[in-house]
């Protein structure tokens, strides 16, 4: 069974042009075609923290169903943090994790069944401090590991981490896998490697990139990256 998994830190759904074009980031989004997508930065920051992303537009211009996770009526996520499945992928459970903040940060998680897998999905924001930032990985593998089964599982996001194998991701030990898609930030030229995407031992990874088109380039700050990976038959 074959899955693709993205993730795309939309700032909000202002691009380089310094415009709030939602449908401009849903088009990327087709592009891509990703089974599951993490979005981050997908809710304003004042007031009644409104999506970026209207509800009725995702419906009506794409193929994918909001997890619901918001605890704000206008919002779509957690502290910016959302996930989109396509639609016939079943939702099971959906929780925020709990993180060590100063700055508004997050982590949702979301059980899932897959042509009748179950699969555990993980999107975050981390910090811009690093001590902070290995508090935050440490809280979601915490989180992780103290749900009931223990089942194939993707975390991804904007881990905020310049270093190419320190910091942060030296909380991640075996068996879990983290992947460099590329470079994603900036977007018109990307120097860093700020989207990750980490992965529990069943799967197998049958490729990974940065999603680099004339749309992607302006949308917003961030390039989005994929991985489409495969579980084995039980």
């Amino acid at each position: 069974m074959q899955i693709k998994f993205a993730s795309y830190n939309i700032h909000k759904a202002v691009g380089l042009d310094r415009r709030r074009d939602p449908e401009r980031i849903l088009t990327v989004l087709r592009e891509i075609d990703a089974d599951i997508v993490a979005l981050q930065e997908v809710d304003r920051r004042f007031g009644r923290r409104m999506s970026a992303l209207p509800l009725e537009v995702i419906h009506g211009a794409t193929d994918y169903v909001p997890v619901p996770l918001s605890m704000k009526p206008d919002s779509l996520g957690w502290h910016g943090n959302a996930l989109l499945v396509r639609k016939g992928i079943e939702l099971l459970e959906a929780k925020p994790v709990a993180l060590p903040v100063l700055e508004p940060r997050g982590a949702i998680r979301a059980d899932l069944s897959v042509h009748g897998r179950k699969v555990r999905v993980v999107g975050m924001h981390l910090d811009l401090s690093g001590l902070r930032r290995r508090l935050q990985v440490r809280s979601v593998l915490s989180h992780v590991g103290a749900c009931d089964e223990h089942v194939p599982t993707v975390m991804m996001g904007d881990l905020n981490e310049w270093s190419s194998h320190g910091g942060c991701f030296r909380e991640f030990h075996a068996p879990w896998q983290v992947l460099v898609p590329g470079r994603s930030f900036p977007s018109r030229r990307p120097l860093a490697r700020l989207d990750r995407i980490i992965v529990s031992e069943q799967w197998r990874i049958l490729g990974t990139n940065v999603h680099h088109s004339p749309l992607a380039a302006i949308g917003s700050d961030h390039l989005p990256v994929f991985a489409s990976l495969e579980l084995p038959k039980k």
